[in-house]
């Protein structure tokens, strides 16, 4: 029989751990000639097992072309989960742009695996861990400092219209999606590459030998082949609750969190006793406006519905004084409430992103920039309010 690794181009490649075999396929997730080669190496190996490098939730989007509309915003808001929808939603909307300008959808090379599998009635392994462990664990290495320019550019890219080049499509072709766009928004910041690319290396090879069957194909991104093909030949189980795990918040901010509220009516109180409650009033109007007229008017510029308007005037004073609940969810809640999102709003939602009117236009990124415009007023209000009565202390 012919050493079929001899009948397939480069980016196919063979692991042999004792008497398993796993067939390593590294593709572009931007490429038909991938997803011809997935086909063409599945039907010909007839694995026992084929592997891809996809978690349930991005397996789910690929093949069931996740509907926006069925997401619950009210329970979204109450897991405190509004900043993970904006980075999935803002993920997608890049995978779309890619795909507008490549003519391919970005994955589908990994939907093609799942679908010859099912052809051949051949188990599917997730292998990947999920988005949101890994974009976590980035925003947790990104230093402080660092962070703000991460947001920018995010943002930025979003209403980026440059077409591609020959030279990008290259570098698309050696990496996956998700890699790529960090890689475009974070140019600077290697201690990324650490969670992007070296630990979902270790994940994607622990995962792929935990499937079950002697021969395995496994469909990874070209720029993880590498890594993966040396990790599978070493021990790396007991880094896997690690990398899997989202860090907690650091003792220091949670310290932070409470002291600001804390100082904030200590110093209120010692004003009372040290110059009477005519002037702490004064100081605690002083607090409530500036809380509140920049938390306002972060809803007034996301020209949300007047009553989340009002919820912020209200609740940024008070949400100031508790780490527990930012106004920001307190704001996006009564928007939601009064102005809920059409139907049409979630089926337009990624192409609406990336156009300046469509946030504005669409009811659903209304909703996000009632979230994130009254809860930075309530930040800026928060310094302000507390310098001023900081200073009325002496």
């Amino acid at each position: 029989m012919e050493d079929s690794s001899r009948s397939y181009p480069p980016e196919v490649q063979f692991v042999q751990l004792g008497n398993r075999e796993i067939v390593l396929v590294g593709t572009a997730h931007v490429s038909q000639e991938s997803a011809d080669l997935v086909r063409r190496v599945i039907v010909a190996e007839k694995p026992d097992c084929v592997c891809v490098e996809l978690d349930a939730k991005r397996y789910e989007a690929l093949s069931q072309k996740t509907r926006w509309d069925s997401m619950d915003l009210k329970q979204l808001i109450r897991k405190k989960r509004l900043s993970t929808l904006v980075v999935n939603l803002m993920l997608a909307s890049y995978q779309k742009k890619l795909g507008a300008q490549l003519g391919v959808v970005p994955g589908a090379e990994l939907l093609e695996a799942t679908k010859v599998a099912d052809e051949l009635g051949v188990p599917v392994s997730l292998c990947d861990r999920e988005v949101r462990v890994t974009l976590r664990r980035a925003w947790g290495k990104t230093k402080f400092w660092k962070k703000s320019y991460l947001l920018v550019t995010l943002f930025a890219s979003l209403f980026d219209t440059t077409e591609l080049t020959e030279e990008k499509l290259t570098e698309l072709k050696k990496q996956d999606v998700l890699s790529e766009l960090l890689n475009e928004l974070g140019e600077g910041l290697p201690e990324l590459k650490g969670v992007i690319i070296d630990e979902r290396d270790t994940y994607l090879s622990e995962k792929i030998k935990a499937s079950e069957g002697d021969k395995l194909v496994a469909v990874i991104g070209a720029g993880h082949l590498e890594g993966t093909k040396k990790a599978l030949q070493a021990d790396r189980a007991s880094c896997m609750e690690e990398i899997d795990t989202i860090p907690p918040v650091c003792p220091i901010w949670k310290v932070l969190g409470w002291s600001i509220p804390v100082m904030i009516i200590a110093s209120i109180a010692f004003i009372a006793w040290k110059k009477g409650g005519a002037v702490a009033g004064e100081n605690i109007q002083y607090w409530i406006l500036a809380n509140g007229i920049p938390s306002a008017a972060g809803a007034f510029i996301a020209l949300a519905h007047p009553l989340t308007i009002l919820a912020a005037f209200v609740a940024a004073p008070l949400t100031s004084l508790t780490p527990v609940i930012g106004a920001g969810y307190v704001t996006a809640f009564v928007q939601v409430m009064v102005m809920p999102p059409v139907v049409k709003e979630f089926e337009t939602v990624l192409d609406d992103m990336a156009t300046v009117r469509g946030w504005w236009r669409n009811k659903l990124l209304k909703v996000l920039m009632a979230f994130m415009l009254p809860a930075f007023g309530s930040v800026i209000g928060t310094w302000v309010g507390g310098a001023e009565i900081f200073s009325n202390l002496f």
